[in-house]
Parts: C-alpha cells; sequence; structure tokens
C-alpha cells in the first residue's frame, strides 16, 4: 500500500463571500478589494478531489460533514499557481503547518483568505 501524501490547495471563491458572510469579513481586514477572495486547505487527496468533494456537500461514511461550507456555497475553482510549487508533502503536520503559513502569505499578499 503507498504512503498517503498530503497536498495544500487554494480555491477561488466568489467575492460575494465577503459582503455576505461576516466572519469572512471580520476575518480579512486587510483586503481591499483588489486581490481575490480563497479558501486555503490541506487533503490526502488530489485537490481535484478535495474540491469536488466541498463543492458536492460530502459526507463522510461516519456521517460526518468533511466540506467547508464557504466553498460549497462561493468556491468557484481551484487556483494551482498558488499551490503546485509547495506539494506533496510526506506527513500530514507538514501539510496542517504549510496550510497555515500559506493563507498568512496570501493574506500579507491582500488576499482575503478562509482557512480551518
Amino acid at each position: 500500500m503507498a504512503k498517503a501524501e498530503y497536498s495544500v490547495y487554494v480555491i477561488e471563491l466568489s467575492k460575494r463571500v465577503f459582503t455576505d458572510n461576516a466572519k469572512f469579513r471580520n476575518a480579512n481586514p486587510q483586503y481591499n478589494g483588489s486581490m481575490q477572495c480563497v479558501y486555503v486547505g490541506m487533503t490526502s487527496k488530489t485537490p481535484a478531489e478535495r474540491f469536488e468533494q466541498h463543492k458536492t456537500g460530502y459526507i463522510s461514511k461516519k456521517g460526518h460533514k468533511i466540506s467547508a461550507n464557504i466553498v460549497e456555497k462561493y468556491g468557484k475553482y481551484l487556483r494551482p499557481s498558488l499551490y503546485n510549487h509547495l506539494n506533496p508533502m510526506k506527513t500530514q503536520a507538514e501539510a496542517l503547518k504549510m496550510e497555515e503559513q500559506l493563507a498568512f502569505e496570501l493574506r500579507r499578499q491582500k488576499y482575503a483568505v478562509w482557512f480551518n
């Protein structure tokens, strides 16, 4: 059995998320409207498979919803130019750390960002 690899990914969101969602807006006081709104995540699946799960409201075998409502409602498409150079990673811990680092880096670049 192949050992799991992990990836970070970025999904572009509709800019409506900024006006519709107060939590998103409050998390992004640096946002000036010039860059995009994005979601940053990590996965052991391919980014494309994970995006599809988000968009379909994926429920795990244990009955847990494992898709982000914000992506289900506002997700448009993957932005591989923002993450491909970072993948793959060998451990989940490495991917979780990279997810946070990437999210904060994109905020510094004036993107509006949501991550878990």
